[in-house]
């Protein structure tokens, strides 16, 4: 890919070795100009609140266009995040899909992910180039 399509995506796992892979997976798709790493879904719900409370008005140009977002994680799993993620303003939610990125093949998490609206695709890692040139969202 040679056209980058998204001025940044966000990153949530809270295993680093997946999020360093993701991310290098990411940068030779170049389908983004920044990536927003986290490795907890607390620190990514505090940074897109704090986004939202900068009165500037570029300040929502700061949030990722997608979230790749892990759901077996310690602390706040995927759908805790997503039931916060959910209480964000509505510019947020409009401009931030959501991309689920897990090893889990548990029927119940793909068709508990459905419930939200903002969950656009479901993709079992590991992330591929194929994921991302067809991640059309």
């Amino acid at each position: 890919m040679s056209e980058k399509r998204y001025q940044s995506v966000m990153l949530i796992d809270d295993n680093e070795i997946d999020n360093l892979i993701n991310q290098k997976m990411i940068e030779a798709s170049n389908i983004c100009e920044n990536i927003f790493v986290h490795s907890g879904a607390r620190s990514a719900i505090e940074f897109l609140k704090n986004i939202e409370k900068i009165k500037h008005i570029d300040a929502m140009s700061i949030l990722p266009e997608v979230i790749f977002l892990d759901i077996d994680m310690p602390l706040m799993d995927g759908f805790q995040f997503l039931d916060l993620f959910d209480k964000l303003n509505d510019e947020t939610k409009e401009k931030c899909k959501i991309v689920m990125l897990t090893s889990s093949i548990n029927p119940q998490d793909i068709n508990k992910s459905k419930n939200y609206d903002y969950v656009k695709k479901y993709i079992n890692k590991p992330l591929t180039q194929q994921n991302l040139v067809g991640l059309d969202i």
